[in-house]
This record gives structure tokens, sequence and C-alpha cells, in this order.
């Protein structure tokens, strides 16, 4: 204490004596063992180490947290396998926060007219600054259950921490949903060559409606009303191109037949005419339920089957939509606990999440919420998605795909080091790509 509160200059007094409490059990040698060896060389070290450490400014020093104490390395100086790193517990950074926004605010336009693109090319109408902005806050702000979108601590590279989790986000969420311009779950599973109605229940074999939470989470999931009766309100957008997923009842559809892609509907010649009614835009196709058609799990009714992905990163499943109405819905309002949407039931009406005009940020909270769940608390076999995002930044950004290709394995198959037994990454060089392109947008 007298060495640093004397200005850290004693001329060699207070690092003498430690040397030789080292080398020679003393504080005075040589105190009937000898001179210590390397004395000026002792000392040397202790400057350099003194000289790289230590900020000319005391104010500037960046003091460790606990919560910064996240690495457990192996001799190698990387994570030890077989063994997680120790849980990050991310800094809430107001002034990075704020960095962060004010340079969004600056380039909105560019966002939206560059990033948020329809196929490459066209803005996209589903997808829009403000909303993004909107809902950025609130996750930062409020939060869902403690947690909170990442924007940052107030380090030296704080914003830039906060703005890399912003573009891992997009370049995932462009790849999902935004290049496409929708918000509902497009029909896309082509089962026989037609794409079955009760697609709506799940594609690829799966049952959305019984994506149940964990026995610790699953008093938040949503009860399947198998009298429930929704319409997405967006689709795919080609030529013939499948329209929206619905469920309802079996008193209301006994069972589901197919869309027709290939069917010519606007046809005024026809007797009587016939004119694509189906959606806004509608070229080609129809809704055909003349026969039952199985989807891939073999169901052909849509009764319980309201829950498709939604939103930004497609949220989906009883458990998924229950945990945002428990921790921002009307539930949480109900049961006595801050909400910050106390007038919407997602359990009740899932599709608010695309059809809301008055709550825009909701596609976007969403994909957040999935966003602060899955991605900013993944801690698996020694890979840390807050480690990882530190390192990649104070890296230099540049570390060949690693960083981005493990966030995508983990948003597209649910592990950083895919295959993990559910299949290659869909669209891994794209998600790279874009991700790449947001980071560009931002500088």
């Amino acid at each position: 204490h007298r060495f640093v509160d004397g200005g850290m200059s004693d001329g060699g007094s207070f690092i003498n004596a430690v040397s030789g409490i080292v080398n020679r059990g003393c504080h005075d040698p040589p105190c009937k063992t000898g001179e210590v060896d390397g004395m000026s060389e002792r000392a040397g070290n202790f400057d350099k180490v003194l000289s790289l450490t230590l900020l000319p400014n005391k104010d500037e020093i960046e003091i460790p947290t606990k919560a910064e104490e996240f690495s457990v390395e192996s001799p190698h100086g990387t994570p030890s396998e077989g063994h997680d790193i120790k849980p990050f517990e991310p800094v809430k950074g107001e002034t990075s926060a704020k960095e962060v926004l004010a340079i969004l605010d600056q380039i909105k336009d560019r966002i939206d007219n560059e990033v948020f693109l329809y196929q490459g090319s066209e803005p996209s109408t589903v997808y829009r600054y403000q909303g993004f902005k909107s809902g950025l806050q609130v996750m930062f702000d409020s939060g869902v259950a403690g947690k909170f979108f990442y924007l940052g601590d107030d380090s030296s590279n704080g914003y830039l921490y906060g703005l890399v989790n912003i573009a891992a986000f997009l370049g995932q969420s462009m790849k999902e949903t935004i290049q496409y311009d929708a918000c509902d779950e497009n029909s896309w599973d082509l089962v026989n060559s037609k794409y079955p109605l009760s697609n709506a229940c799940g594609q690829l074999g799966q049952s959305y409606q019984d994506y149940h939470c964990s026995e610790e989470e699953k008093h938040m999931e949503c009860p399947v009303d198998p009298n429930m009766s929704i319409k997405g309100v967006t689709h795919a957008k080609w030529y013939g191109a499948p329209g929206p997923l619905f469920c309802g009842p079996k008193s209301e559809y006994p069972f589901t037949g197919y869309w027709d892609y290939g069917y010519e509907c606007n046809n005024p010649w026809a007797d009587p005419p016939e004119y694509c009614t189906d959606y806004e835009g509608q070229r080609a196709g129809r809704y055909d339920n003349t026969e039952p058609v199985e989807n891939s799990a073999g169901r052909t009714d849509v009764e319980g089957c309201c829950w498709w992905g939604r939103g930004v990163i497609q949220t989906t499943g009883i458990c998924n939509f229950g945990k945002l109405n428990y921790f921002l819905g009307a539930r949480a309002a109900e049961e006595g606990r801050p909400s910050r949407y106390p007038t919407i039931d997602f359990c009740k009406d899932p599709e608010i999440i695309c059809s809301s005009k008055e709550f825009t940020e909701l596609k976007w909270i969403a994909g957040m919420f999935y966003w602060v769940e899955s991605l900013q608390s993944y801690n698996e076999r020694g890979w840390n998605y807050f480690a990882e995002l530190h390192r990649f930044v104070d890296g230099g950004m540049s570390d060949g795909g690693s960083f981005i290709n493990a966030v995508s394995g983990i948003v597209n198959r649910g592990c950083h080091d895919p295959p993990c037994g559910t299949g290659e990454v869909d669209g891994m060089s794209e998600r790279a790509g874009n991700f790449e392109k947001v980071l560009s947008t931002f500088s």
C-alpha cells in the first residue's frame, strides 16, 4: 500500500524486498543466506509488467467483476475438454447501450434499405427499423425474467460487443424470415409432391402442439384449445405459393387436403369466372379439400394446430408462446407480476405476434426472447456464447468464420458444432454472409 500510495516509485525498495523474501527468505538479504540471485532482473520484470498492465489514468482502468471471470482455461489457453465455461452473467451496460442505439439511429435508412430486404433486393414490408428498435429497447430495458438483450458493457470494447450481438441476431433473422418477408411460418414441407394443409400442425414430422416445457417450467406453457380457429396473415410470395397456414376444430375441418400450387385460379373467362382470392397478391394455386392428405407426421386434421412459427426467428410451440404470456403478457398481469403487454394473451391469440398493428415490435420481441433464452444462455461442452463473442471482438473480429458458424449451428441445429445428430446447418455460408453484411453496415 505504501508503494502504491506513494506513486509507485521508491527506488526499488518494495520489489527488492519482495525478491529477497522469494529468493533468500528475508526482506533485507543477505540475511545469512547470500545475495539475491538476479536482483536487477527481477526488478526489471516487475517494471515491465506494470508498464503493460496499468493505464496512466486510474479512471480508465477496467476493474474485473465476478461476472467477467467466465473462462475455464486449459493449459493451452482454450476451454478444457468436457468442461462447461463458468456461466457468464452479462453486465448491463447503460453507456454502451446508448452508444449502440445512437449508432443504429444514424444508419436506420441503410438498415431498412440494405439489411431488411425481401429476396436480397426489395425492402421488406414486414420487418422495418422502427419495430426492430422498439423491440430492442423493450428487451433491453425490461427484458424477460431478469434476462435482457445484451447491448454490451461499459468497457472500452463494450459497444462493439453489443453491435456484434445484434449483427449475429440479424444475420440469422435474415436467413430465417426477413428474406421471405414473412412473419408466419410458410408451408414448405412437400410430401409426395403436395403441400399438405396440415403442415400447420408441424413440418418434417414435428408436432408443434407437443413442444412442451421442461418439468420445471411446465406451468408456463399454453393449454391446447381444440376449438381455437386462426389463419395466418403472411405467406410465401412465389408464383402459386401456398396460402397462409390455418387451424381449427374437427367440427370445422373434419380433414384437410393440400395446396394445389399448379392451379390457374385467375380465369375470368370461365363460367362462372374464377379469381385468385385466397390471399392478396395471389397469382396461382388454391386450397383443395376434396380428399384428406397427410402431412409428414401422418395428420390430416388441423385441430389444436395453432402453434406454428411466428416472428423474426419463428417462435414455435406451446412452451415458447406460454413463456411470452407468462412473462410479458396477460398471464403475468393476472397473476400480479409486471407485464409489458397486460392486455395481450399470447395463448389465446398467438397470431397477435404477426397481426398487431399497434405493437409492431412483437414480431421482433418474439425472436429476441428466443435469442436471450437460447443463444445468450448457451454454455455447452466448453463453448460459451458470451466468452466466444468477447473473444471474437477482442481478437479483431476476424476468426475465419468460427464464431458465426457456431452461432448458426445453435440456431439451426441446436449445437455449436453440428451435425450433432440433427444434420448439417441449412445455409451456413449464407448466414455467415449476412453477418458480415450487417457488420459492414454498422462500420
